[in-house]
């Protein structure tokens, strides 16, 4: 399949993609009517409350009107899952909202969605968080550091957007939340979102979005944006682990201080060269970069195979026609070299390979015999498998386990 970046999508409001990335792209908010034509969402609302009643699932209970400890009324108190048929039960009509983060990752009709935004780099896709809410439910006026889809999924949902924000915005304080504590409508920028309807936000822009209707669900598709902090933090990890222990500090230039403890410039300057030098190298940013931005959201929900893959069984099953697939959540990415080799980063490990296996396991096509027949590939694949990156379809499980 060929990739047109000018060709106009509904997706994105009649613009192509070089249009959209171009002109909204972290820049300025974007809304899209119509979005998802006829759109049903895949997920019911009790389908999301027994996801957040699940070990291991990231869910949140948000409260517009809660208690502190002592028992005295807060505007606001969030709960973090799982939670159970009681937490459900005592909850208001109104004015509260269930959130549960990274449904693509148990959901395949939910990871579905995430094709659509094939136009956009797959490492910097994050997760879709899934929110439900009654009349009135909000997590109040906030920001994200990050660019989001907010897909309306069911029911109606109004948004109100207002200016960029800087990262020390005064918030309200005591609470588990970044609400704003001043948030100023731009009369523009009031909309009822309906299914179908997604509103496109990049990192900054104020936002306060309420339910108006029963069953009200909002699909966030989000990106991954690493902070300089955490990409400095994660990279000296990686170069700690990569480096041999000689490249140290060295002075052989030292000349006699008239005061021993007195640390000077030169010192300084020595270990910024030491440092600097240590950092910029192309080579290893490559290599770390990849494994960091192909990391697994939750590194536990990799479940490994029971027993080794036997490479002739796998050859054989691949013959008669089964079709690999990527683990819900696992996360692929590669590196062109440029001379028909590749580095094909998955789930935060390097794997060098043939450029065109790299590309196939790195796209959304499907992992088949005909696309594999010419390359190379049974070892790693079986090492995918083994690892839990790679699965066999739910069906050939069922029928190979009777």
């Amino acid at each position: 399949m060929t990739f047109d970046a000018h060709a106009p999508r509904t997706l994105l409001g009649g613009l192509s993609a070089a249009e959209f990335l171009a002109e909204y792209w972290q820049k300025k908010p974007l809304l899209i009517r119509g979005a998802f034509p006829y759109f049903v969402s895949p997920l019911s609302p009790n389908e999301l409350a027994g996801l957040a009643c699940e070990d291991g699932i990231e869910a949140r209970l948000v409260e517009e009107h809660g208690r502190d400890e002592h028992g005295q009324d807060k505007p606001w108190q969030v709960s973090h899952g799982p939670f159970d048929e009681t937490t459900f039960a005592r909850l208001p009509e109104n004015d509260w909202t269930l959130l549960v983060q990274a449904v693509d990752h148990y959901v395949p009709e939910v990871n579905a969605l995430l094709e659509h935004f094939h136009f956009l780099p797959r490492w910097r896709l994050d997760d879709i968080m899934v929110s439900y809410a009654p009349p009135g439910g909000s997590v109040g006026p906030h920001v994200d550091q990050y660019d989001v889809f907010l897909l309306q999924a069911s029911g109606a949902r109004h948004w109100q957007l207002g200016s960029k924000v800087s990262d020390d915005a005064p918030i309200i304080l005591g609470i588990d939340l970044r609400i704003l504590e001043h948030f100023e409508v731009h009369t523009d920028q009031d909309w009822l979102l309906e299914p179908g309807d997604m509103l496109y936000l990049p990192p900054g822009i104020a936002h306060h979005g309420v339910s108006r209707s029963e069953d009200c669900m909002t699909f966030s598709v989000g990106f991954r944006a690493l902070s300089a902090d955490e990409a400095i933090t994660s990279f000296a990890d990686y170069l700690g682990e990569q480096l041999p222990d000689s490249r140290r500090y060295t002075d052989p230039d030292l000349e006699p201080s008239p005061h021993t403890g007195e640390i000077d410039d030169a010192a300084i300057a020595r270990l910024r060269t030491l440092l600097l030098d240590t950092l910029d190298d192309p080579a290893q940013m490559r290599a770390w970069f990849g494994r960091a931005m192909t990391q697994p959201k939750y590194v536990d929900q990799l479940v490994p195979s029971e027993s080794p893959t036997d490479v002739d069984a796998l050859v054989a099953e691949l013959q008669e026609g089964v079709v690999l697939e990527r683990s819900l959540g696992s996360r692929f990415a590669y590196r062109d070299h440029g001379d028909s080799s590749a580095t094909l980063f998955v789930d935060g490990d390097g794997h060098d390979c043939d450029i065109e296996l790299a590309k196939l396991l790195a796209s959304s096509y499907p992992i088949d015999v005909d696309a594999l027949a010419h390359i190379g590939s049974t070892e790693l694949l079986r090492q995918l498998l083994d690892r839990g990156s790679l699965s066999w379809p739910y069906e050939f499980e069922q029928d190979d386990s009777e």
